[in-house]
């Protein structure tokens, strides 16, 4: 039976009776009671019980199940009642049905006042709670002794109490929690203190868990409710301590008043005494004492604490935002507050806010209990959605609105004071943060800035970015960031908070602003990888492509850090996310194009980058338009023969072929290569990225021969220049065996097939749209050599790993499944064939068009499947519309329409209209033999097809 998960840091105690009393007990209690536990569990050892507590004898590394299993086969089980122990999160049905089972051996009591599983309520559960200690140690002993039965002797007269064993040797045990010390200033409990139920046990573990004075500190940001859990936890284990004591510790000059005052408070130093002798005094007392607790709240240097200090058996707690205490205490980090922990503030103290609201405004604040309790206060004034609003256009100002009674200042304020410290200690670590307030919510690798740019509008007049990349100065800049806990320092990066990055934007001045801006230019600049089609710099750009998407392009005040934008958005269309990319290049388009003016180099190269996302969205009209535009102002600006000019013009004619403009696309493409060859040389990569695009326009135009032998040269040129695993040689040996398996050497595509696919995966991953899509290919290769299992397994992988990264809809994944029918069907799985073809058609219809080749193209295929399950009636119609639209879409004399010609001939004569398909069939064969050739495979079949007619006219 196990009553908490070992993720919920479940305790519990195991205690074996000798003497007179008799049986053996395991305590169960939830995590966040330990308290009332080591009360329990001390009360019963000094009863007479041998006890194993969890949290005082179990080791790291033991197993929490073996335990537990041994514990409850050994005797009963008392069971601390909360609300945390019936938290839904802890329990499962079935470890309920495991305690009712074992009911006979469960001893429930309450420690809280809270409501009983239905399940459970018909057990007698006595209270501990509400209780004096002694009266709560008699009803726990009562309980776990059970009804005594009528006497055999009269009862003893009531001389007094009788000590208990540990109590006889002299143990002093832990008070009943709730209880407070005599010495004790600890602040008022937060009524409204929600979760952290885990934090709690783990300060309280790092805490009891030493035999030495234990220090730890609390750190974490502002407003994440370092002192609350101090506070809470003082409470919570006030009952283990003699006395406790808190120090304000912000200012280090008031710390030593403070703990005078302790010391005459425990009567080691008399009022007035010099505060030198007071604490000699306090910390000689200390040492002589167990059991108590010393609250540091707000400490920021550890230097300036350290000699305060005290040494002895007791506990030290310290709140700080600085990370920086690993030499004098161990660290707990404290983050925000778990979603439903925040809901669960949120509505306590919002009268009528529903789960819904709350968690949107959870998420909107991040979870911070500072934002979370303002907001609270802020509800009764405005509605979610109006909070909200503001919380979007004025930050600062939605979390200005005084301080909550729960913090000593809004979050606001916090941020500003903080901002004003660190901008007085060290400038440039507050222009840092300023910077960063304009860039994404995620860490900033400052480890890869490298020097300043030496473009004329990129200069570093602060200094910031030559800093960063001096090693020293860079440690000294991070540790002024980290001490005043405004963001997170880990591994050469700094993360600001997304609530702290907004409030600190909405407070920039204008000219604040205009440095903050310049300044993260500057960063982006230097962090920048390079290129984004270059395979080495790509295990970079992860890191840096957050801030590159998320600053406002008229933050970007620098051509390197413009480009730098630009590099970002094809880095994300390599990957097929030219959804993600395409908001971003139309906003910097048209910012630039409204600030910088349309022949601005920067927003030629958007317009360029925005054309490529139009195109990979299928929408080449927009492409064509906007590249069209851009050749133009690029010849009038910098003449026709500018590298810049030359790619535009590469870029447009592969829109142009997208749009069936292939003579327009040729033309362009032969021109473009022509010039690039006399400016840039043979072998530049531009030139060779235009050959490879015209040797696709040449294939289109059925010039295949001459497609495959540019693409060859080409390739041999690739692989000398930018070597064999580049994606540029990859994308032309890839379409360089399309070309091979159409001119019918199959055997030699499938073999570049199978270099280019393992060559794709290793440098591009097996995920990588370009691989996809030699992967599609090969697997056409495989079926066309009669290799049709090797297809269906190549496919069917393919086609699952397309949806996954492209999506269901893509037109890629589209033509995968398109593909994969026809091997399903050779493979006589004509039903999964059929329902696959109709699920595409759909598909395809809806976001091709039903005239797109491709959506014909699956629709021609379909037929055949319906008509080989022998539905020819629906067969007759399908191939009747396809053929419609293909001599429509293509003419009467391309092989794809006369290919379904022949299907429709045979439709025809299986519904029993011979006439029909005989002249449908005769005409189809006169334009098959002049079209493809006398000998040419679907010539021949439709000559087979009418000689079959004929013998069974």
């Amino acid at each position: 039976m196990v009553l908490a998960s070992v993720g919920d840091e479940y305790g519990g105690a195991r205690v074996s009776v000798g003497g007179a009393v008799g049986g053996r007990l395991f305590v169960s209690h939830a995590g966040a009671d330990r308290a009332w536990a080591e009360w329990v569990a001390w009360q019963l050892q000094d009863a007479g019980y041998e006890v194993e507590l969890d949290v005082w004898h179990w080791g790291a590394g033991e197993n929490f199940v073996t335990r537990m299993s041994r514990a409850l086969e050994q005797g009963r089980t008392v069971a601390l009642f909360s609300r945390a122990y019936f938290d839904l999160g802890r329990f499962t049905e079935d470890e309920w049905t495991a305690v009712l089972a074992a009911r006979e051996q469960l001893v429930p009591v309450r420690i809280e006042d809270a409501a009983t599983p239905k399940l459970l309520r018909p057990l007698l559960t006595p209270d501990l709670f509400g209780l004096g200690e002694e009266q709560a140690r008699a009803v726990l002993l009562r309980a776990v002794a059970g009804p005594p039965g009528a006497p055999d002797s009269p009862p003893l007269f009531p001389e007094g109490e009788v000590p208990g064993r540990l109590r006889e040797m002299g143990a002093t045990g832990p008070r009943l929690p709730g209880s407070l010390p005599r010495v004790w200033n600890i602040p008022a409990r937060n009524a409204g203190f929600t979760g952290r139920d885990e934090l709690l046990v783990t300060v309280r573990t790092g805490l009891a868990g030493t035999r030495t004075v234990a220090v730890l500190a609390l750190d974490g940001r502002g407003g994440v409710g370092k002192t609350q859990l101090a506070i809470e936890y003082a409470h919570r284990f006030s009952g283990e301590y003699e006395l406790a004591w808190w120090v304000a510790a912000e200012d280090p000059t008031l710390i030593p008043d403070q703990l005078a005052a302790l010391a005459v408070a425990t009567g080691c130093a008399q009022r007035g005494s010099p505060p030198v002798e007071a604490l000699e005094a306090l910390g000689a007392e200390l040492r002589t004492r167990a059991r108590w607790l010393l609250v540091f709240d707000n400490a920021e240097d550890p230097a300036e604490l350290a000699g305060y200090l005290p040494a002895g058996a007791g506990h030290v707690l310290i709140t700080s935002r600085n990370p920086r205490w690993h030499h004098i205490a161990a660290l707990v980090d404290v983050d925000v507050l778990a979603r439903a922990e925040s809901v669960a503030l949120l509505r306590s103290r919002s009268r009528g806010l529903s789960e819904k609201d709350a968690g949107g405004l959870a998420e909107a604040l991040d979870d911070l209990p500072l934002a979370l309790v303002q907001a609270a206060e802020a509800l009764t004034a405005f509605t979610p959605r109006q909070y909200l609003d503001l919380l979007e256009r004025h930050a600062s100002d939605a979390n200005d609105d005084g301080a909550p009674p729960d913090y000593p200042r809004s979050l606001t304020a916090q941020i500003s004071l903080s901002m004003e410290r660190l901008t007085a200690q060290d400038p440039a670590a507050a222009n840092l943060l300023r910077a960063c307030a304009l860039l994404a919510p995620e860490p900033f690798p400052l480890h890869a800035i490298t020097t300043v740019s030496g473009h004329p509008d990129g200069g570093d007049d602060s200094g910031l970015v030559h800093m960063l990349s001096d090693p020293r100065a860079f440690r000294r800049v991070l540790a002024a960031v980290d001490r005043f806990g405004l963001a997170r320092i880990a591994g050469g990066s700094v993360q600001l908070h997304r609530l702290t990055q907004a409030i600190l934007r909405s407070r920039l001045t204008p000219e604040q602003r205009t440095q903050a801006g310049h300044h993260a230019s500057l960063l982006l600049a230097s962090a920048s990888p390079g290129d984004a089609a270059d395979p080495g710099t790509w295990p970079r750009w992860p890191a840096l492509l957050p801030h590159l998407l998320a600053i406002d392009p008229t933050d970007l005040t620098t051509s390197e850090a413009r480009a730098a934008a630009c590099q970002a958005t094809w880095y994300l269309m390599d990957r097929a996310a030219a959804p993600t990319a395409l908001p971003r290049l139309q906003s910097l388009h048209q910012s630039w194009t409204r600030h910088l003016g349309p022949d601005n180099a920067n927003t030629l190269w958007a317009a360029g980058n925005l054309a490529r996302a139009y195109a990979d969205t299928n929408d080449h009209t927009r492409a064509r338009d906007l590249d069209e535009d851009a050749l133009t102002r690029l010849r009038q600006k910098q003449g026709k023969d500018h590298p810049d000019t030359l790619i535009t013009a590469s870029n447009l004619a592969n829109w142009l072929a997208a749009l069936n403009e292939t003579e327009e696309a040729r033309a362009l493409g032969e021109d473009t290569l022509t010039r690039q060859r006399h400016v840039q040389g043979e072998d530049h990569p531009d030139t060779l990225r235009t050959a490879s695009n015209l040797a696709n326009r040449l294939a289109a135009l059925g010039e295949t021969e001459q497609a495959r032998t540019l693409g060859r040269d080409t390739l041999t040129r690739q692989r000398h220049v930018q070597g064999e695993d580049h994606p540029d040689t990859l994308r032309t040996a890839s379409n360089l065996a399309i070309w091979l398996a159409d001119l019918g050497e199959t055997e030699q595509a499938r073999t570049l097939g199978q270099d280019t696919l393992a060559r794709r995966r290793r440098v591009l991953g097996e995920d990588h749209p370009d691989t996809l899509s030699t992967a599609s290919n090969l697997a056409i290769w495989h079926a066309a050599l009669s290799e049709t299992e090797q297809a269906r397994t190549l496919g069917q992988d393919t086609l699952a790993r397309r949806r996954r990264v492209l999506g269901e809809d893509h037109p890629d994944t589209l033509r995968t499944a398109s593909n994969l029918t026809n091997w399903l069907a050779d493979l006589d799985e004509t039903e999964q064939a059929r329902t696959l073809g109709q699920d595409t058609l759909d598909r395809q219809r809806r976001v091709l068009g039903e005239d797109h080749p491709d959506t014909l193209s699956t629709a021609n295929n379909l037929a055949i499947r319906v008509a080989d399950l022998g539905e020819t009636e629906q067969a007759r119609a399908l191939s009747e519309d396809t053929l419609a639209r293909r001599r429509r879409v293509l003419g009467e004399d391309h092989p794809d329409t006369l290919t379904t010609a022949g299907n429709h001939a045979i439709d025809l004569s299986e519904v029993g209209e011979t006439e029909q398909a005989r002249t449908l069939a005769e005409d189809t064969l006169d334009r098959q033999r002049r079209v493809l050739g006398e000998d040419h495979p679907d010539t021949l079949r439709t000559a087979r097809f009418l000689d079959h007619l004929d013998r069974n006219s």
